[in-house]
């Protein structure tokens, strides 16, 4: 009787393991293992330069004569995207990235944008509650710029930004 307990025990272990497993890759998250230790918080948070120079989680205001582009970020039964994917703007306007459903960051990588500047280096917070925003004011030079969620890119969650 006692093995038959120990049996089903190991089982159930051994599913509730997968599962976390699982529920960890789904979220995009990544697995540890007990001996490995999570980063500390200095080493896991992107240099205050680097993300505070591009996105801005205060709501900003658009230069004179600019305007607030709303980007929408959404998972549902589509998929993972951006609404508008293809966004249109001027140096001076804002783009405001809104989380509709999901959790998402804007990521413009530097081999999407091979010979632009002045865009953002440096990966967004995720953003994770409904209505949640991140502004980014246009400053690049005209041209065409890729973006995409870190997490999603793989489903096919890129945009595309032209600045005019």
């Amino acid at each position: 009787m006692r093995s038959i307990h120990l049996a089903h025990h190991v089982r159930h272990r051994h599913a509730v393991l997968w599962m976390a497993a699982l529920l960890g890759l789904a979220c995009g998250g990544e697995q540890k293992t007990a001996t490995e230790k999570a980063p500390s918080a200095a080493a896991a948070a992107p240099s205050a330069s680097a993300s505070a120079s591009a996105f801005s989680a205060s709501p900003l205001a658009p230069d004179p004569g600019g305007k607030v582009v709303t980007v929408e970020l959404y998972s549902d039964a589509v998929g993972n995207y951006f609404k508008p994917t293809e966004v249109h703007a001027k140096p001076g306007d804002v783009i405001r990235y809104t989380l509709k459903v999901g959790v998402h960051n804007v990521h413009f990588l530097a081999d999407s944008n091979a010979g632009r500047s002045s865009y953002p280096r440096s990966p967004s917070d995720m953003l994770q509650l409904p209505g949640q925003t991140l502004d980014l004011a246009v400053k690049m030079p005209a041209g065409n710029y890729y973006f995409q969620c870190d997490s999603h890119a793989p489903l096919g969650m890129k945009g595309h930004l032209i600045v005019e």
